[in-house]
């Protein structure tokens, strides 16, 4: 039995002169690509032009980058991006969150069913955490490329040692590993995984979508409670968590879980009546 597996894995693909492929853009771009082919399907389902899917794959792009951008920026570093504002818009530099993509696409997606689809924002929801589902566990893969966002010291047999100075090494320094380490980024990859099979067997096979809030509710509880629980074994992005009981990523999450459960009670709530008067009505 392997006591760690040794992570050397280069984050870059391929350099063509100033032109750098890295794993994890690739795989934001993958999942942005799938996402897209699931919606697609999705709406031609439901009946929708195909212009409306158009503007959903911009509204969705618009709204995860800036909202990654800006919540990784004001919710972990705001220290230094509060005296260095223009650097909020260097992407490149790296630096996203996850919980501020999610709000970048709470609120583009708002608008979205206002301005363009002219559904209710759960009838909205319901069916974009098909494709975001998937896109999160693109990402997660990257995380893992990038040797970023690992867990605690650990002696399972699946443990990771990671390149700490990754940068340092490709400039052609000798490498130095991390001690073994959960790989919190594979764990995050497969709930991702198990939370897209779910919503997409509830939208495909069964009636959930027809009550709104439902199958939304099932994803918030199967990606940001499983979100909760992993923080526990994972390492703190920044410095200032160490002195947190709870830290960031948890704290972000706690309103998501909430909102996730009073939907599927509201929705189990309209299931029950709707069964009942069923009954009702063949007596």
């Amino acid at each position: 039995m392997l006591a760690s597996i040794v992570w050397n894995v280069d984050p870059e693909i391929v350099t063509l002169g100033p032109l750098v492929l890295r794993w994890y853009g690739l795989m934001w771009a993958m999942g942005f690509l799938v996402g897209y082919s699931i919606e697609e399907k999705v709406y031609a389902r439901e009946g929708l032009p195909e212009e409306k899917m158009e503007k959903l794959f911009l509204y969705m792009l618009i709204g995860t980058i800036l909202g990654a951008r800006l919540g990784h920026c004001f919710f972990y570093d705001w220290n230094y991006y509060s005296n260095h504002l223009f650097e909020v818009l260097c992407v490149w530099k790296g630096g996203l969150s996850s919980h501020g993509g999610a709000c970048g696409i709470l609120l583009a997606l708002y608008i979205f069913s206002r301005k363009v689809v002219h559904k209710s924002y759960m009838w909205v929801m319901d069916r974009i955490v098909l494709a975001v589902a998937f896109c999160g566990a693109c990402i997660r893969f990257g995380n893992l490329m990038n040797h970023e966002i690992y867990g605690h010291a650990t002696d399972v047999p699946w443990a990771f040692q990671f390149i700490t100075n990754i940068h340092a090494w490709q400039q052609g320094a000798e490498p130095i590993y991390s001690a073994p380490s959960h790989p919190t980024q594979i764990y995050e990859m497969l709930y991702c995984l198990v939370t897209f099979a779910v919503v997409m067997f509830l939208y495909w096979k069964t009636n959930a979508r027809k009550y709104e809030g439902f199958i939304f509710g099932v994803f918030l509880i199967g990606v940001f409670l499983t979100r909760f629980l992993l923080e526990f074994i994972k390492n703190n992005q920044e410095s200032f968590e160490d002195s947190m009981i709870l830290n960031m990523g948890q704290l972000l999450s706690v309103p998501l879980i909430v909102w996730g459960v009073y939907l599927l009670i509201k929705s189990f709530i309209a299931i029950s009546r709707s069964e009942e008067g069923l009954r009702i009505m063949k007596d």
